[in-house]
């Protein structure tokens, strides 16, 4: 480790609610203070997931939306949590997320996105770093693919896993843009993802079948494109065809400065 890494690492370990190494195993199932709530977001059909800690009352919402940042903010209200982290998976292509507005609704409230997504944020993290509120904690785990920033958040016991676009039910993230690579993102899900639990719960950050939850075991099974060769999920990944996301002209600049949208001069 170079002096300037160490110094890095020096830092994240005196930010508040960020720590290295091995995350905390206090958690012993879904019912111990954790408060887990799925909320959509129908235009983009995007899953925002509110995480608190009953006792203390922190909280991290993970892929929050600029179209229903203000439900967010008042089911935090509503359920008497003070919001720590507003959290990326990834730099969006196909909403703009509300984080950057949320920063502004709750005093407190930091951003949160990977170093590597190029993004503007309060906070960067990077594989194996470790997100706290009250007595949880979050790993972040690199999954690169769809893009170089993509990070998939586990639970510290590894109940739960929020895979953003890495890892969909019965499918992945694309992989044709925003520096995409289809062997890249095999190797992601195989390494980071696959090797969890098979009971792990799968939260993806998208669903447009109407499933909101999978398990890593069903996903290592029945997922059609991950239980390819690495060779044929390549063939089948370039050669989808997709049209590109409707907002993603929009979206992507706006997610670059934290969901700020630029004002026509």
């Amino acid at each position: 480790m170079g002096p300037g890494r160490l110094l890095r690492a020096c830092r994240l370990l005196r930010a508040p609610g960020l720590r290295r190494g091995p995350a905390p195993r206090a958690l012993s199932s879904r019912g111990d203070g954790l408060l887990l709530r799925q909320l959509f977001e129908a235009n983009s059909c995007t899953y925002t997931y509110l995480l608190g800690d009953r006792s203390s009352g922190e909280a991290v919402l993970i892929d929050p939306v600029l179209e229903t940042a203000a439900r967010d903010a008042r089911l935090v209200r509503e359920l008497g949590l003070h919001l720590r982290y507003a959290v990326n998976t990834h730099c969006h292509a196909d909403h703009v997320t509300g984080t950057g507005l949320l920063r502004s609704m709750i005093p407190g409230c930091k951003s949160v996105i990977s170093r590597l997504s190029g993004a503007k944020a309060d906070l960067f993290l990077e594989d194996g770093d470790i997100l706290t509120f009250g007595r949880f904690a979050l790993e972040a785990r690199a999954s690169p693919g769809h893009t170089d920033g993509c990070l998939t958040f586990v639970l510290s016991d590894h109940s739960v896993a929020f895979t953003g676009d890495a890892l969909l039910i019965r499918g992945c993230g694309r992989t044709d843009f925003q520096q995409g690579c289809a062997k890249t993102l095999y190797h992601s899900v195989h390494e980071k993802i696959f090797t969890l639990p098979g009971d792990c719960l799968v939260y993806p950050a998208h669903d447009y079948q109407g499933h909101t939850v999978s398990t890593v075991e069903e996903e290592r099974t029945l997922n059609p494109r991950l239980t390819l060769s690495c060779e044929d999920f390549v063939k089948v990944m370039n050669n989808l065809n997709l049209p590109k996301p409707k907002q993603i002209d929009v979206a992507v600049p706006a997610n670059m400065r934290c969901g700020v949208q630029e004002v026509p001069s």
